[in-house]
């Protein structure tokens, strides 16, 4: 059986924390790796490989050439921000690297195919610090990202409404989704199709198209916790997924 390779890049986060006890400070650290609710959702099909790159790993271990890239049939973006994806561990060397960003471009016009999930530094991103507004990322994404903070925290739960659930990436999903916590706001290109909305003003909640010879997808929220909360635990998790990377891989 052929396997449909894809690359999840982000994901994950150191943690420093103080406890303040009276006079005493203990200091705490830690790591969360959210990349496990996916990992898991993908067990069930034989027919997917995850490969996982960290986020404290991306600077040094993400693809830097068309070769490297092209080993993968998706690449997911999740909560990996523009910053991340664009240095190198070495900072003070010229030139640094060959550019990553442009590099997924010129991936997805060849052939390849992108997914960029929401989250805090996905899009554009809390305080802006996703930064993908006016990248060569957004150029071949279905959406155009806004330049300043877009996120649209739900607190009281959204839920998504299916708008065109004949698509291959919908087919056997069910049309009642869980709710989520929040979502980004972009807005779909004129040659995109939305597949879902989300709040009461029906933004874009999934958002798929194509860009030279390769596909593109935009989910607005979290594969993972806070946003994805009920989801990851959602029946429909797992296959939603499936379809969406067999279909963005043309299998």
């Amino acid at each position: 059986m052929s396997k449909m390779n894809v690359l999840l890049v982000g994901e994950t986060w150191i943690v420093t924390k103080f406890h303040t006890k009276g006079f005493d400070v203990v200091p705490l650290g830690g790591y969360d790796d959210f990349s496990v609710y996916f990992k898991k959702g993908m067990e069930p099909f034989e027919d997917v490989a995850v490969s996982h790159v960290p986020n404290h790993m991306v600077m040094s271990a993400y693809p830097q050439t068309m070769e490297q890239i092209s080993k993968f049939d998706v690449v997911i973006i999740s909560d990996c921000g523009r910053n991340t994806l664009t240095m190198y561990p070495d900072m003070f060397k010229v030139p640094m690297g060959p550019d990553k960003v442009q590099l997924t471009a010129d991936y997805v016009k060849n052939g390849g195919s992108l997914i960029m999930v929401g989250g805090y530094v996905d899009f554009q991103g809390f305080q802006g610090k996703g930064n993908y507004h006016g990248s060569a990322i957004e150029e071949v994404l279905p959406v155009n990202i806004m330049d300043r903070d877009d996120r649209v925290e739900g607190t009281q739960g959204v839920t998504p409404k299916v708008t065109d659930n004949n698509h291959a990436i919908l087919k056997g999903v069910s049309t009642q989704w869980p709710a989520f916590l929040g979502y980004q706001k972009v807005l779909p290109k004129d040659d995109a199709s939305v597949l879902a909305t989300i709040g009461d003003k029906d933004d874009a909640f999934i958002v798929v198209g194509e860009s030279g010879k390769g596909r593109s997808m935009a989910f607005t929220s979290d594969l993972a916790p806070h946003w994805g909360t009920d989801f990851v635990v959602w029946k429909d998790y797992g296959k939603f997924w499936h379809n969406a990377i067999t279909w963005l891989a043309k299998k």
